[in-house]
Parts: structure tokens; C-alpha cells; sequence
């Protein structure tokens, strides 16, 4: 199947997918076929924050019917912020979505989790990952932690690199909620961590919600 990409929310997680699709295909020896339709952070994290959902379906809408003209066969939001609308717009795509918030939400229950850290934007932390998680109890940073990870999620994002300073914020961050909370492992909850944590190599338990969401289109693209 022709995958299509939604991408550039941010740039870094969309060369997250990219990179790990190809070697999944060369993996499998199966020809990739892929089409990337670029959206722009600064209006998706604005309309995030006013909660405009009409306007990024909209978005998504136009972007998506280019994917239909070059031969995708269902589509993919590779941005887990990108997701705080991905209800109304299945119920109008064109194409098939391939829904990250799904696909995470039946790792964690294969996983047996019941308490989980969250990393992301704020919307995506005070909302415990859309309230899509029925299995755990999802536990966001508290404080300044909140907001000192949100700040350094959405620049990271917009650049498409993470400096020393922002490493330190989310290690930080992960660590008061696995010390002071208890939680089990910490949700990459959004899907530019993939800068900042290894997931061949982790500090601490991990749900890599981009790595989980990458795999399932794989798993649809080939059948």
C-alpha cells in the first residue's frame, strides 16, 4: 500500500517515520511507497492551543486530498499533538487513518501498565494523552515541571533539534514522576522525543508512542 505522510509537525518526527518506514521496508525486502504532504507547526500548535478543531480538519482535508492524487492508500498524522482533532477527521477522510492514540492505547494494555509519566505538549499532559488511555492512569509533570517540559517541547519542535538544556528538562521531568509518582515507564508524548530518548538504549521504561505508531503503519501498509 501507498503510505501517505502528514508531516512536518515537527520536521524532526517526520524524519522519525521516514527513516524508520525505510528500514522497515528494506527489512522486509518490500518496496516503499510514500508520499509526504508538509503542515506547518506554528498554525497547528495555535490551533492546539485555541482548540480550533474545524480549522486543522480543514487543514488535514486539503493536505489528504493531495495524498488521494498521488496514490496513497490511507493516511498518517505524524504528530501526536496533531492528533487533539484525528476523531472529526476520520469521520470525514478520505482515506483511511491510522490512528496513533488506538495503537498506543492497545500497546499499553499488552504491556499490563497501570501508571504512566507523560512528556509533551500541555494539551497533550493535562488531557492524559486525550483521555484515550482506559487501561492507566496517566500522570502528567506538576508545577513548573508542566510548564518548563511544555516550553522546551514546542521549541525543540519548532527547530527540529533539542539542546542540553532541554535534555535536562525532560530527564528531570521523568524523574521526579518515577521517583515521586511511582509511574511504571514514561510516555513519549510527543512524537519529537525521538531527539531527546533512545529507545534501542533507555534511561528508564519507555512507551514511545511515534515508534508504536510507525510500526502499526507499517503493519496496514503490508498487510
Amino acid at each position: 500500500m501507498h503510505i501517505g505522510l502528514i508531516g512536518g509537525i515537527g520536521p524532526a518526527a517526520t524524519d522519525f517515520y521516514y527513516c524508520r518506514l525505510i528500514s522497515s521496508f528494506a527489512a522486509r525486502q518490500t518496496p516503499l511507497e510514500l508520499t509526504i504532504a508538509h503542515a506547518d507547526t506554528p498554525t497547528l500548535l495555535s490551533h492546539l492551543a485555541s482548540n480550533d478543531v474545524s480549522a486543522q480538519v480543514a487543514i488535514y482535508m486539503r493536505l489528504t486530498e493531495r495524498l488521494v492524487a498521488a496514490g496513497a492508500g490511507c493516511v498518517v498524522v505524524t504528530s501526536i499533538a496533531g492528533h487533539f482533532c484525528i476523531e472529526p477527521f476520520k469521520a470525514v477522510s478520505p482515506l483511511p487513518v491510522v490512528d496513533m492514540i488506538q495503537e498506543v492505547r492497545d500497546a499499553i494494555d499488552r504491556r499490563g501498565l497501570r501508571r504512566i509519566g507523560i512528556l509533551g505538549t500541555r494539551t497533550v499532559m493535562e488531557t492524559r494523552f486525550y483521555g484515550g488511555i482506559e487501561s492507566a492512569t496517566i500522570i502528567p509533570p506538576s508545577g513548573q515541571d508542566l510548564d518548563d517540559v511544555h516550553s522546551a517541547y514546542v521549541a525543540m519542535a519548532a527547530s527540529g533539534s533539542v539542546t542540553d538544556a532541554q535534555r535536562a528538562v525532560f530527564d528531570a521531568a521523568s524523574r521526579r514522576l518515577l521517583d515521586n509518582e511511582a509511574v511504571e515507564a514514561i510516555m513519549l508524548g510527543g512524537t519529537d522525543l525521538a531527539l531527546v530518548f533512545d529507545e534501542s538504549n533507555p534511561p528508564f521504561p519507555l512507551i514511545d508512542c511515534a515508534a508504536i505508531h510507525a510500526d502499526a503503519v507499517v503493519r496496514v501498509a503490508v498487510g
